[in-house]
């Protein structure tokens, strides 16, 4: 239960700091841009994702069980969120996520932590490349530079409405799209330990300024993003909203739960240290707690970021406390320039993530997968683009326990280092 914070500062010094000062604020530049994205394409305003990377950022770190866990807003939580916030608003998201930070505390001091093993890894596997496939297509519209004010949260009405729009099409939004995209790949086999998602990002967006592109641009969309954080207020919590909202915060807990532990597990595999579940568990509770009460949006164990913090040297939660403050002081000092941000840029962005989701590496590991568990995966991923996250996750994780007592066997999947 206690945090690493309070363990690794027993034995901290200015040989540890360096490392994590160059690590924390490396990870940061990873982190703008993403938290920008995943709150665009979650249906929020792009100031949500900095308020939630700063606020929970800094508490998973201050109070989590992993060395080296980064936190933020996770491109998991987009289906969800975007859900929420469509048929509830972004109040009901801020109440989901505040009982979803409650239910993670309580599974926190249960001990609940240590029953990730027990969630069969094709459903996991499922459920993210469906996520993946549904972000994806969500970015085709900025992508593509259509002029749609809204597109159906449906994934067959979106295809359809899609291809309606098509003789909408614009060709430079689209090239700064792929433009984007070719700079990130060729950044990360050249420099893999340089920020080349902002740089990438930063670029693009600027050659639509000079050259005064017609491409929407975060500011040309949202208006002058604010520079400071909101007040901390609680949301409304009365008893016919809190009915309302559960189901979709225990999704919330689950999929931070799920997600945080994942990501201490691969940090673990990556740095030789050994996370403390439970505290985990706890952490992530009270940064979506934290996250809610200053109108954040959901938030856990970001693996791409923990492995960049990692790759850059980040030796204890130091370094993530460092992660977000660095973002708070840009937001500080540099809001206005992330209004010339393209959207076509930040689309092509988050294209590379959702195929990054989907963890390709793995793809012809499934075809020698036992029959029932290539049938639990597809199963998850149909359900989880088709239908709903809640049904995928329920229905998957209903047939993968009985599967797994049906062969009486349980044990650990071999998780491998995605990039999400």
């Amino acid at each position: 239960m206690k945090p690493k914070l309070l363990t690794t500062l027993q034995t901290y010094n200015r040989s540890l700091f360096l490392s994590d000062l160059f690590a924390g604020i490396s990870v940061a530049m990873v982190a703008l841009p993403l938290s920008i994205a995943i709150a665009i394409a979650s249906g929020a305003g792009p100031e949500k994702g900095l308020i939630t990377a700063i606020v929970a950022g800094f508490l998973i770190s201050a109070l989590g069980g992993s060395r080296v866990q980064i936190g933020g807003p996770t491109g998991a939580f987009i289906v969800v969120v975007f859900g929420v916030i469509a048929e509830h608003g972004y109040d009901g998201l801020v109440l989901a996520t505040f009982m979803a930070g409650i239910i993670l505390l309580i599974a926190g001091l249960l001990r609940l932590g240590n029953l990730i093993r027990h969630v069969p890894e094709p459903v996991i596997d499922g459920f993210t490349i469906g996520i993946a496939v549904i972000i994806a297509t969500s970015q085709l519209k900025d992508l593509l530079g259509m002029p749609l004010h809204k597109v159906p949260a449906d994934f067959i009405a979106k295809l359809e409405t899609l291809w309606a729009a098509r003789d909408g099409l614009s060709f430079a939004a689209l090239l700064i799209g792929l433009a984007t995209m070719a700079l990130i790949v060729t950044l990360r086999r050249l420099a893999p330990r340089f920020p080349g998602l902002i740089l990438a990002v930063a670029a693009t967006s600027a050659i639509v300024a000079l050259s005064q592109l017609p491409v929407d641009t975060i500011f040309s969309r949202y208006g002058a993003l604010p520079n400071t954080l909101p007040i901390p207020a609680l949301p409304d919590l009365s008893a016919e909203r809190i009915a309302e909202l559960l189901p979709s915060a225990f999704v919330i807990a689950f999929l931070a739960g799920v997600e945080s532990l994942l990501s201490a597990i691969v940090a673990d595999r990556m740095s030789g240290g050994r996370h403390r579940p439970n505290a985990e568990v706890l952490a992530q509770g009270w940064a979506n707690i934290g996250s809610s009460l200053f109108t954040g949006m959901p938030a856990t164990g970001a693996i791409a970021r923990t492995a960049t913090n990692v790759n850059a040297g980040g030796k204890t939660p130091v370094a993530g406390l460092i992660h977000a403050l660095t973002i708070l002081v840009v937001m500080m000092l540099a809001a206005p320039l992330a209004g010339y941000l393209a959207m076509p840029a930040l689309a092509g962005l988050l294209l590379l993530t959702a195929w990054n989701m989907s963890e390709p590496h793995k793809w012809r590991g499934y075809f020698s997968m036992r029959r029932s568990d290539q049938l639990l995966l597809v199963l998850t991923l149909v359900l989880t683009v088709l239908a709903d996250l809640t049904v995928a996750i329920g229905v998957g994780v209903a047939l993968g326990l009985a599967l797994r007592l049906r062969r009486r066997e349980i044990q650990p999947p071999e998780w491998t280092p995605p990039e999400r």
